[in-house]
């Protein structure tokens, strides 16, 4: 999924994906993102002495959670892991809450321009953090940016810090706390990373199919290739039909058994990329599905770590 869209998405599919491999998303100690995009700020003012924040998504509300414990309001806008975000609308409570909120957390790169639109409109003072920007990653020569920049551990790493400094501006009193937070959820990101360069070591260099770039940083990160055509995945990111020829040569994939795992987006599903998981399926090929956003109750290092898990179980079968 490319972007998060103020227009009707219709790729979009609320059954979940049957998959060779479950993932099950674990629960770690911290809460989930707080108020998501229904919360009525009128019903639930904020005191002072606690920080407003606004996410784009519950990904880096939970962050977010996270460094600030009870010291931060969070608003994620997009918090329903049953939503297509491509279907996301701009509602007057998002709005009320960026223009109260202290710190903004955006992903950037073209994910969710709708945050910078609203906030243009809404006369925000907010300290506002773009994690591509915080990633420096760039598109490559005559390629794309891939802007799931949450799937790649490092940059989280950074944006913990610079959440941690925001949050300390806001409330220095509080600056040592917010601190000391950062480091112990960054200490979590280095047992992920260990987990990464374990996939590495066992299975470098495998071959493996996606149906969107979602999770690509973690592919790479465990060492492995992505071995999709790059027109069958961009097709799907972008919501566009994916050629016969394209859906031929992805489907070849399986059938001739030339990858050791599919990796999907559970949280869009279309025809063709029904067909593409059930050629895995056929051919004994395990598939992992991966999210964009949490569930109901999952914090980020859980919900990574069950990640990370479903991929090295998957190659390891």
């Amino acid at each position: 999924m490319a972007r998060l869209k103020d227009g009707l998405g219709t790729r979009f599919s609320p059954a979940p994906l049957t998959t060779s491999v479950s993932l099950v998303l674990l629960v770690a100690c911290g809460s989930s993102s707080g108020s998501g995009s229904g919360a009525d700020l009128s019903q639930n003012p904020v005191s002072s002495s606690v920080i407003s924040v606004v996410a784009s998504t519950n990904v880096y509300g939970d962050i977010a959670e996270q460094i600030g414990g009870g010291k931060v309001k969070v608003t994620s806008i997009i918090s329903d892991p049953d939503r297509d975000p491509h279907s996301y609308e701009a509602s007057t409570q998002n709005q009320l809450a960026l223009s109260k909120a202290k710190v903004v957390i955006e992903n950037g790169g073209g994910y969710d321009d709708f945050v910078d639109r609203m906030l243009k409109s809404s006369d925000s003072s907010a300290e506002v953090i773009n994690a591509v920007e915080v990633s420096g990653k760039t598109a490559p020569a005559g390629g794309e940016l891939n802007e799931h920049v949450w799937y790649d551990f490092p940059t989280v790493a950074e944006l913990a810090d610079r959440i941690a400094t925001a949050l300390g501006e806001a409330a220095p009193d509080e600056a040592a706390d917010f601190t000391r937070n950062a480091d112990d959820f960054k200490a979590g990101l280095k047992q992920l990373e260990a987990k990464e360069g374990q996939i590495k070591a066992d299975h470098g260099g495998k071959e493996v199919a996606v149906t969107e770039p979602v999770p690509l940083y973690m592919i790479e990160a465990g060492g492995l290739r992505d071995a999709t055509p790059e027109a069958f995945s961009e097709a799907v990111e972008e919501g566009d039909d994916v050629s016969p020829r394209d859906l031929r040569a992805t489907l070849a994939l399986f059938t001739d058994r030339k990858v050791e795992a599919l990796v999907c987006n559970e949280q869009t599903s279309g025809p063709q990329t029904e067909k593409v998981e059930q050629a895995a399926r056929t051919a004994g090929i395990p598939v992992v599905a991966f999210t964009e956003t949490l569930s109901e109750g999952k914090d980020y290092l859980g919900w990574m770590t069950a990640n990370v898990d479903a991929l090295a179980s998957a190659l390891s079968q």
